[in-house]
């Protein structure tokens, strides 16, 4: 498939609506308290019945954070206090275990994320006691799984990336965010270019077999000059992968953002020269665009997957792991089984409740109805693969495109009009310039958005 995509700017400006990132479908926002435990074990006790059972993926959140970076809208504690991790480790090894005697013995998990807050915040013996407790309660497979651990640089040294390795991740993402001084000063985030390329160099050392680096768009102090330097830094550092986020202003919705001086953000004219910026140097540079900010070099896994039509989507964001059961552990954490999901409580005192009582953490959460899982996949098909086998689909699923979508179908040809999709009665295809709105395009089938009468809880696309 071409990966290329073209920068329209009066395009850009016009489909350039507020919206869900889709890292599911229903978003979390349709989770109702109406779901619970027993709602969870029993589709948990399905899924163990399955002929052939899925593999299972294992996230675990950490929210803990020794300082507060001013952009970030993620549930995190704020502390320097590293003892305040060590009853949070107690109760998420009680969690394990928890869920771990849920899952048939035949379960293997392939994978495994550990994302914050900052992971790393923790004592490397807690984060081995952590991972031996995974062991110790889930069938891990460790010569084919994708272990990953999200870290930021400055609390990481050589010494460290290498326990890391020895713990057995073999993938690592470093939040960097931007290389520039005044844009470090302006969120609260200082970190030293050396220090990070010198971790990021032991990440190669030790054979991590996947690098990938977070950048963040739309900071204040930044303008295409200063961005232009954070992406030389980051083609010198030459990750595999590459995460380029929209920073979304959303102080209403996120306390932090309230202390970034909204003067200083550059200017919607600024952001849009930034991302322009951004998309050419880095496909000069020889990365690939898979979608929704990531880029990959083309010998990525990532790629290769888009490029066959498997490439999947979940709350970690892009994933080889299409079928996988994600099962989610600590506070805020997000699963999902078979067609549902459900989400844990979002305080530690919560937490700590419900586990004293030998209770799953689920609070909230959603089963699918037929209308959602069809949804759900063609939002999946353009968002990973962009492109829509209608034919293929009709007859999976024994409905007629044009009439089951046909509120739908106005706004799809206003967009095959301005050149953002190929519509025919087989195909949806997005185009070159309609990669960068996939979002918007996606919202087209999503019969939740229509029902709300607002879109303010939601991010602008670009």
């Amino acid at each position: 498939m071409n990966n290329k995509i073209l920068f329209n700017k009066k395009l850009i400006q016009r489909y350039d609506y507020a919206g869900p990132r889709y890292t599911s479908y229903p978003t979390a926002k349709q989770f109702s308290t109406d779901y619970n435990d027993a709602d969870y074990k029993n589709w948990v006790e399905a899924s163990n019945e399955d002929p052939i059972p899925a593999e299972l993926s294992l996230y675990l959140h950490i929210p803990f954070c020794d300082t507060i970076c001013y952009y970030c809208g993620c549930s995190k504690i704020v502390t320097k206090d590293r003892s305040k991790a060590t009853p949070y480790i107690a109760l998420l090894q009680q969690e394990i275990a928890l869920q771990g005697q849920l899952f048939a013995n035949d379960r293997e998990t392939t994978q495994i994320h550990w994302g914050g807050g900052t992971p790393t915040f923790l004592k490397d013996d807690e984060i081995a006691e952590l991972m031996n407790s995974l062991h110790q309660h889930f069938h891990i497979n460790t010569e084919k799984g994708e272990f990953g651990i999200e870290v930021d640089p400055r609390t990481v040294n050589k010494k460290r990336i290498q326990h890391l390795r020895q713990l057995g991740f073999n993938r690592i993402s470093f939040g960097v965010q931007d290389f520039n001084t005044n844009v470090q000063q302006a969120v609260n985030r200082v970190q030293k270019t050396e220090q990070i390329m010198e971790v990021i160099q032991a990440a190669r050392d030790n054979q991590f077999e996947s690098i990938n680096i977070d950048l963040m768009y739309g900071l204040p102090e930044q303008t295409p000059e200063t961005f232009e330097h954070s992406l030389d830094a980051v083609i010198t550092a030459s990750p595999d992968r590459l995460a380029v986020y929209n920073y979304a202003h959303m102080p209403e919705m996120f306390k932090p953002q309230r202390r970034i001086n909204a003067a200083a953000l550059p200017s919607p004219q600024q952001k849009l020269a930034i991302l322009q910026l951004t998309i050419e140097k880095l496909q000069q540079a020889g990365y690939v665009y898979i979608g929704m900010d990531h880029f990959a070099k083309p010998t990525d896994d990532l790629v290769i997957a888009q490029q066959n039509g498997s490439l999947h989507r979940n709350f970690q964001g892009y994933s080889t792991h299409a079928n996988c059961d994600i099962v989610a552990m600590g506070i805020t954490a997000i699963s999902r089984i078979g067609d549902n999901y459900s989400q844990n409580v979002r305080t530690i005192d919560e937490y700590k409740s419900r586990l004293k009582d030998n209770r799953l953490t689920i609070f909230r959460g959603i089963e699918l109805e037929p209308d959602d899982v069809l949804r759900r996949e063609i939002i999946t098909q353009l968002m990973c693969n962009n492109f829509l086998d209608i034919k293929k689909l009709e007859q999976k699923w024994g409905i007629e495109f044009i009439g089951y979508f046909k509120d739908t179908l106005s706004k799809l040809h206003e967009m095959a009009d301005d050149e953002l999709i190929t519509l025919t009665p087989e195909i949806i295809r997005i185009t070159a310039k309609g990669r960068l709105l996939v979002r918007s395009i996606c919202m087209q089938f999503d019969r939740y958005l229509k029902a709300e009468k607002t879109q303010q809880a939601y991010s602008r696309i670009i």
